[in-house]
């Protein structure tokens, strides 16, 4: 059986870096994304990506939560987990279906909630 792939779209590299070897530890396959942007483009040449991990404010045109808005409607089968430090609002304005963790948050709760979103 071929391992599930997420994407993880992480400006900050320490950051990127832990959730990495959370999902590695897990048995994912990671694709890594430093924008919004760019996120997209992995989108496009990586159909086996199954689940993105995304963080909110990060550079480019778009933000973490329209990334996540826009999967939604093209790639409605990738399960979406959106993260920030900034938890004002953020949860209330993310699509039907994709998933809000504030940080800072555990790895077990991530691939928790990465698996629940899929199910």
């Amino acid at each position: 059986m071929t391992p599930p792939t997420v994407l993880i779209v992480e400006d900050q590299l320490l950051l990127l870096m832990h959730v990495q070897f959370v999902f590695e530890d897990a048995g994912y396959v990671v694709i890594q994304a430093d924008s919004a942007d760019e996120a997209l483009l992995a989108l496009d040449r990586h159909p086996e990506i199954g689940a993105i991990f995304t963080d909110v404010a990060m550079p480019g045109s778009i933000d973490g939560a329209a990334l996540a808005a826009r999967v939604r409607q093209s790639h409605p089968h990738v399960s979406i987990v959106v993260t920030s430090g900034e938890q004002f609002h953020v949860a209330e304005h993310l699509p039907v279906g994709v998933r809000f963790v504030p940080k800072p948050y555990a790895g077990h709760d991530i691939i928790r909630m990465i698996g629940q979103s899929a199910a």
